[in-house]
């Protein structure tokens, strides 16, 4: 090899111009007869030395002068050559040796892409090492490839995978302008770069790219070679590929790019990271206007379109994906996951997900905190939106997916304040409440905690309606109490609550946690008749080929609740929007109901309700759990929930709730006798007349911490001992003789 060869300098037979001595020249009688050339050269010598002089010193010198100038240059340029080429042909024989055989090579797999679509069949996002899909050359749009063409490889349909002539111009452009502007590579060589070799520039590297491109080149078609570069190369912003990269910058896909837009793409493969519209637009808009000119020159475009291109605005992207459909994105990514397993190859997700909806869901949020975010220190939001079967339509996990990736629908616990008393309620009504059963609002002890109603009044006999409907959490710790904490545990769970909820007195106030997703699924019962509704995004996942992987089944849901309580909730939840804190999310023509929640200090405001059409829940508040100034459930939630719902129930027909029409059976009635009374009196009263009748625990856990635990004395204070008597009393034979 020339690297590692020792140099050597070649030595030529040379004559000394002081031996004269030595003349070994020809006399003319030597020389062949009638030669012309012969003749003039004795005539020349004959006169030489008439003149006193060696004719083979004359001849020497003049040898010598002429000699060392085009003649040796030539030879000397002839023999760098062989030289050279010898060396190039050791480099190459050599880098060559240390590859594996070429019968064993083969394109490597394109990193699995998962391709999300909503209902309407809408890509909201791709998820993967490229983060996006790959595109046949014919599907994406034409300005593509000759954008990249006029840009990276005017020669590419005719070089055979290395282009000597743009190599030569590359080196003559980088000599003159004393810098490396411009690069000599193929996309071919390209390819075979970004394919099978590391980015480390070394002679060796660029052997084995040559070497590859020619095996590109003579084993695929140039549509192919340009198809598979088009769709691996390097976008910036962590796009890889024209479709990832189409749809990260313009929001759209590489089949519907226009002259403009392909411009700049191929302009960020000079510098992807640096020239990246999401870092640096006017940089990418000036490479792009290079690339247009390219074009021209190159006979791609005219000066028209041009000048139509360039009057487009900059693209300007920011700095991460963006948009709500991107919470959707990584929830679905993590949900395939656990469905399917790792991913292996191309995928097509279907989810439940309506794009419409997406949109305005995420309007609602960004216009409320727009408003009043400002004002009354509230800067995160989130929001999901059901249908009766659990299919989430709409999810939006914060304010800004680009500036924060957490997902707060799904992710974040909190407490949901009074937003969990509708499961206290239900419970209380399979233990015999009903809608309008009294009950005494007025201060209740239990052990040392002592509740207390927002406004810190009481009303005195309320129904259970107004108890819901104006969230007085007396009433609500009085039915706790009176069905007990681990029944109220089991109608949530029951219904859709999946996280832990602590046993205490407490919980009638929403003081466990839980996400968004599972409290806004655990509501669904009541709008669809009773039946469970397990929240899912995932519809069906099929390969690119179409084989089906998994389709979701949910089509026999459990029945969680009769349809007495769902029809009596539905009357009391209805209260709390019609005449409750829940007015601000009044909906025309649409029976309507649901429940607000705040929770201490104003750290959490929510509003989860529902039509007969979907259900939806809103959280408002802070990631670092700062206090907003007033902020309840019945405010900007409840005011962003009637904006999202009156968009979504956008020319359809209204439809009422469930169990308008339900009517309750007469309990049955035992016939009274003398018998029976005389027999319940000497037994104590130990027959039960009323299902309402408070159910006390052996204990319960009383004084509730800021946590939400409560410590402290055991046995509660009866729910009889507030503010007067209430409840029902046992039957005697005296209430029977005075008809009580």
């Amino acid at each position: 090899m020339v690297s590692r060869g020792k140099s050597r300098d070649r030595i030529e037979p040379s004559f000394d111009e002081d031996r004269e001595d030595e003349d070994l020249r020809l006399d003319a009688d030597d020389r062949v007869i009638g030669s012309r050339q012969a003749r003039t050269g004795a005539k020349r010598a004959s006169a030489t030395a008439k003149r006193g002089k060696p004719a083979s010193a004359r001849g020497r010198k003049a040898k010598d002068r002429g000699g060392f100038g085009l003649g040796r240059l030539i030879y000397w340029g002839f023999v760098i050559s062989i030289w050279c080429g010898i060396g190039i042909v050791g480099l190459v024989a050599y880098y060559g040796s240390q590859m594996p055989s070429a019968s064993s090579w083969s394109i490597p797999e394109r990193p699995p892409n998962m391709k999300i679509v909503s209902v309407e069949g809408t890509v909201i996002a791709n998820r993967g090492a490229t983060g996006g899909e790959a595109l046949p050359l014919e599907e994406m749009s034409p300005f593509i490839p000759q954008a990249v063409m006029a840009i990276e490889d005017r020669r590419f349909y005719s070089h055979f995978g290395v282009d000597p002539l743009g190599l030569a111009r590359a080196v003559v452009t980088n000599v003159t302008s004393g810098r490396a502007v411009q690069g000599g590579s193929t996309l071919t060589q390209q390819l075979a770069k970004n394919l099978f070799l590391s980015p480390e520039r070394t002679i060796e590297r660029k052997v084995q790219e040559v070497l590859l491109a020619f095996w590109l080149e003579q084993k695929y078609t140039k549509d192919q070679i340009m198809a598979m570069y088009l769709n691996r190369v390097f976008f910036g912003s962590n796009a890889y590929g024209v479709e990832a990269a189409a749809r990260r910058y313009f929001n759209k896909s590489a089949r519907d790019v226009n002259l403009g837009e392909a411009a700049l793409l191929a302009g960020l493969l000079k510098a992807p990271s640096r020239l990246s519209p999401a870092r640096d637009p006017e940089a990418a808009e000036a490479r792009a206007q290079v690339v247009l000119q390219a074009m021209r020159e190159e006979g791609y475009i005219t000066d028209e379109e041009i000048t139509t291109a360039m009057s487009q605005p900059p693209t300007k992207a920011k700095r991460y994906w963006s948009g709500a459909g991107q919470y959707v994105a990584d929830l679905v990514r993590d949900e395939v996951t656990l469905l399917i397993g790792k991913v292996t190859e191309d995928i097509l997700v279907e989810t439940t997900i309506d794009m419409t909806l997406e949109k305005k869901a995420e309007a609602a949020l960004t216009e409320s905190l727009a408003a009043e975010g400002e004002k009354v220190n509230a800067s995160q939001a989130a929001l999901v939106s059901i249908d009766g079967t659990g299919a989430i339509r709409a999810l939006v996990g914060g304010r800004d997916y680009s500036e924060s990736q957490f997902n707060r629908a799904v992710k974040a616990k909190r407490q949901p304040g009074s937003a969990f008393k509708p499961f206290v309620y239900a419970a209380a009504l399979e233990n015999g409440l009903r809608p309008t059963s009294l009950r005494n609002d007025a201060p209740i002890r239990i052990g040392s905690w002592t509740p207390e109603n927002y406004d810190q009044k009481y009303r005195g006999q309320v129904t259970a309606t107004q108890a819901l409907a104006e969230s007085l959490n007396t009433i609500a710790a009085q039915l706790v109490m009176e069905v007990g904490p681990d029944q109220v545990i089991k109608v949530a769970h029951r219904m859709g609550i999946e996280s832990e909820l602590q046993n205490n007195a407490s919980i009638a106030l929403g003081t466990s946690e839980v996400s968004l997703l599972e409290l806004t699924a655990a509501y669904a019962p009541f709008m669809n008749g009773g039946y469970k509704a397990t929240p899912h995004i995932v519809r069906r996942i099929s390969k690119a080929d179409g084989t089906l992987l998994y389709e979701n089944n949910y089509l026999e849901p459990p029945k969680v609740l009769n349809d007495g309580v769902v029809a009596a909730m539905n009357t009391m939840m209805r209260s709390v929007i019609d005449h409750g804190t829940g007015k601000n999310a009044r909906l025309s023509g649409w029976e309507a109901a649901g429940k607000t929640g705040t929770t201490q200090s104003f750290r959490d405001a929510l509003f989860v309700g529902y039509t007969s059409n979907l259900t939806t829940g809103i959280w408002f508040g802070n990631d670092d759990g700062q206090s907003m100034k007033k902020v309840t459930g019945g405010g900007l939630p409840a005011k962003a929930w009637h904006e999202f719902m009156t968009a979504a129930h956008q020319g359809l027909a209204p439809a009422p709730l469930p169990g308008g029409d339900f009517i309750e059976p007469a309990p049955a009635q035992d016939p009274m006798t003398i018998g029976t009374i005389i027999s319940d009196v000497l037994q104590g009263g130990g027959e039960e007349r009323y299902s309402g009748d408070p159910v006390y625990p052996d204990q319960y856990p009383a004084e509730p911490s800021a946590t939400g635990d409560v410590n402290g004395a055991q046995g509660p204070v009866p729910p009889a001992d507030v503010g007067g008597t209430q409840g029902s009393r046992r039957t005697t034979l005296l209430d029977l003789i005075l008809g009580q």
